[in-house]
């Protein structure tokens, strides 16, 4: 029998999840990692602990339709959205988004699966950065 609660507490990517009103429920150690905030620290905590201030009006006016609603496009589609780590600051995600429904069918939360990306969207911008020097140089 697999150990569904191991993995996902074990698994390489962020799991976090969030009850219908925002509160994050489950925090496993990849988040930790990616975060900078210990399971103890988040749990309880309202989403905007990792959502970078200039961004949580549009996060939660998504947030409360998904509820309404019950649907969400980001199940199959990637999310590349900026975050904020604990020490860091500013940071860069992406993730799926998978959306949990109670015993009545409807919408009880949302189970996040997070990767750091801030190191591939460096990487990006800089060689935006020399196509753009190369084409002002008049290069191929």
């Amino acid at each position: 029998m697999i150990d569904f609660a191991a993995l996902a507490r074990d698994a390489g990517d962020g799991i976090v999840i969030a009850d219908a009103a925002g509160a994050i429920v489950f925090w496993n150690k990849a988040a930790e990692r990616i975060f900078g905030y210990r399971e103890d620290e988040a749990l309880g905590r309202s989403l905007d602990l990792i959502i970078p201030e200039r961004y949580r009006a549009r996060h939660w006016s998504g947030f409360h339709g998904v509820m309404k609603s019950g649907v969400t496009r980001y199940g199959a589609d990637l999310l590349r959205v900026p975050a904020v780590h604990r020490e860091k600051g500013a940071i860069s995600i992406a993730f799926t988004v998978c959306l949990l429904r109670g015993p009545d069918g409807k919408p009880a939360g949302t189970a996040a699966f997070v990767r750091d990306e801030t190191e591939r969207w460096r990487e990006v911008r800089e060689l935006k950065g020399r196509v753009a020097d190369l084409e002002a140089k008049g290069g191929p």
